[in-house]
């Protein structure tokens, strides 16, 4: 019966999204259980890829990722794989109608770190950024407004600079490991020898920016999704306030993270707001 293996492959994403991120997993907790699934559906699917090009050193990372995005394929035409994260991803994307050209530049930004270590010009940057985060956050979105297409054209700019703006902060807190590791550098023309403060004041700026326009679209969220996403924007802004108070020195040579009693102050506030009607 089918019906049980869905199941099963729903936890198999639940288990992804709390294994690999204790912040998303949270913001998940605190959405509506109906679109609660939808979510880690989709999470589990993008972790996957990422971790095919970030982790994978030792096996051929291209043909992996070729092979999934073949697998992935054939299990949205047909309704079925027999890998759980992507028989729970095809279910959420034939069901709430995921366009398949988010998928498709989703897949593009990974191939690009396969082969690409930096990044020279804010074009290349921004293709990058709207393939690894945009459209992560537009598929959310797909599953927040439930087929309301009114809703969900008027809400993508917000979506896109809320998604903009996690991945830049992601960049700036990973700014030693990604260079040290994996030999990338995100920002255009950074050299991570000579990162100042100036640099990071402009970097930080330019996140702050996309924040003010991603709230003004969490406000308007269905109230099913609002705390979740709520949530998430106010531990990525604790995030970005700690890197802010950060010298570019130390930024340079180790990754900065929240303590976890820090973003249990954080759901509590942000609980207490939202219970409010403070947000």
């Amino acid at each position: 019966m089918k019906s049980l293996y869905d199941v099963v492959s729903y936890e198999c994403s639940k288990l992804v999204t709390n294994r690999y991120s204790t912040s998303f997993s949270l913001g998940t907790r605190l959405l509506n259980s109906s679109i609660r699934t939808d979510i880690y559906n989709i999470y589990g699917f993008v972790r996957f890829a990422d971790e095919i090009v970030d982790s994978f050193h030792e096996f051929n990372k291209e043909k992996l990722l070729n092979r999934f995005e073949e697998d992935l394929m054939h299990a949205i035409k047909y309704k079925i794989s027999l890998n759980p994260i992507l028989n729970s991803f095809q279910f959420t994307v034939n069901d709430k109608k995921i366009d398949l050209e988010l998928i498709q530049a989703f897949l593009e930004s990974m191939r690009m770190d396969l082969n690409k270590n930096n990044y020279k010009t804010k074009g290349e940057y921004q293709k990058y950024i709207y393939g690894s985060a945009d459209v992560v956050g537009l598929m959310c979105l797909k599953v927040f407004v439930n087929g309301d297409t009114s809703k969900y054209q008027k809400l993508k700019p917000y979506a896109m600079s809320l998604g903009s703006a996690f991945q830049k902060v992601n960049f700036l807190r990973d700014l030693n490991a990604d260079f040290e590791n994996l030999e990338r550098t995100y920002f255009p023309n950074l050299n991570v020898s000579s990162f100042d403060e100036k640099t990071k004041d402009k970097i930080i700026n330019e996140i702050e920016t996309d924040f003010d326009n991603a709230v003004k679209g969490i406000f308007l969220l269905p109230e099913s999704s609002r705390l979740g996403v709520y949530i998430a924007y106010q531990y990525y802004n604790k995030l970005l306030l700690k890197l802010k108070n950060t010298p570019s020195k130390k930024i340079q040579s180790a990754r900065i993270r929240v303590p976890n009693y820090q973003k249990m102050g954080v759901l509590a506030q942000s609980f207490l707001r939202f219970h409010l009607n403070l947000i």
